[in-house]
């Protein structure tokens, strides 16, 4: 029997359907202890995230209560299941199961994992972040110095923003009826490669990001490669996002990205496309050069009737939410320190 993994993702449910995805690779470095690794050691993890194998067109199956579906694998091992889902379940995180028992040119595979999707709350937001340099600093715009913080800096020594988890936070609470804690469902869409998946994870759990649903870009499984990681044409994320909207049509969304790629032109397409789905957008100011044109893009959303707001700390941002009406409250465990009449 051949070894392989099943690399599994978090996926997402609406009343009619399910998306789940994944890749199946021959061997996954496994452990959390892998991502507070310091110095050269640490180097190594991620040099072998960007070494993994795939293997192509296995059969596998999915099973979620009642439901069992069957697709195969593409050439990079990626597989995606998009499939009708009538189960009768509660709005929230539920486990899904995926199996690999198939043989190919007389080599048998076998094995399964199990991962989480989530199903909305019928009054919830949608929440679609991009990741570097929106919340997580990553000096996107410089590659040789962005390598450099990839390779040398664990999860732990890692950075988020200023404020920005607050912010997250209190965009968890955002509803347009009632408010209820982790009842939005948070898309983080990047143009981050799936090899960075379980760094990007662990790294919003230690810093109390929301839990989101992942949307990255296509696998890679060579130095070659990874020398480009995030790099290349970011029309993607525009794609993600408009199957994300689509897939939920009776939701209205917040975007939240930054001014160092090209957020601004994505979402002013988005807003355009999707303009009755969108409640605000929200752009971290990171380069002078890219204020002029990121003001002209905001300022005609803004005049198509979507709130805006472009900042360059999140505390600008958390006092936008709560004095536009995106929250109605502050939630009770957040500090005081982001309130209103604290914040300067």
């Amino acid at each position: 029997m051949k070894r392989c993994a099943l690399k599994l993702y978090r996926g997402y449910a609406n009343k009619k359907e399910l998306v789940v995805f994944g890749h199946i690779v021959k061997k996954y470095p496994s452990g959390d202890r892998k991502y507070t690794r310091s110095g050269f050691r640490y180097a190594r993890t991620i040099i072998e995230l960007f070494s993994v194998k795939t293997i192509p067109f296995l059969k596998v199956t999915l099973r979620v209560g009642n439901l069992v579906a069957e697709t195969t694998a593409e050439e990079d091992g990626y597989f995606r299941f998009q499939v009708s889902f009538a189960e009768s379940m509660p709005s929230g995180w539920h486990t899904y199961e995926v199996t690999i028992d198939d043989e190919i040119e007389g080599r048998k595979y076998q094995t399964s994992s199990t991962e989480e999707f989530f199903l909305p709350y019928k009054t919830s937001y949608g929440l679609i972040s991009d990741i570097d340099d929106t919340f997580l600093v990553s000096h996107s715009r410089r590659s040789f110095k962005k390598l450099f913080v990839l390779l040398s800096k664990n999860v732990q020594a890692r950075k988020p923003f200023d404020d920005v988890v607050n912010h997250y936070k209190l965009l968890s609470f955002a509803s347009r009826t009632h408010p209820q804690k982790e009842s939005n469902i948070f898309f983080y869409v990047s143009s981050s490669e799936w090899n960075l998946y379980d760094m990007i994870v662990r790294f919003a759990e230690l810093n109390g990001l929301p839990k989101a649903v992942l949307k990255l870009k296509k696998i890679k499984s060579g130095l070659d490669d990874f020398v480009m990681t995030g790099g290349g044409s970011h029309l993607h994320k525009l794609r993600k996002i408009h199957n994300i909207i689509n897939f939920y049509p009776e939701l209205q969304f917040i975007l939240l990205g930054d001014d160092s790629q090209k957020d601004p032109e994505i979402y002013e397409e988005v807003c355009r496309t999707f303009h009755s789905n969108i409640r605000a957008v929200y752009i971290r100011q990171t380069r002078t050069r890219s204020q002029p044109m990121t003001t002209a893009l905001m300022k005609i959303i803004q005049e198509s009737g979507i709130d805006t707001c472009y900042f360059a700390h999140s505390n600008k941002a958390i006092m936008h939410s709560l004095e536009h009406g995106i929250v109605f409250q502050a939630p009770a465990d957040l500090p005081p320190e982001i309130l209103p009449e604290n914040l300067s």
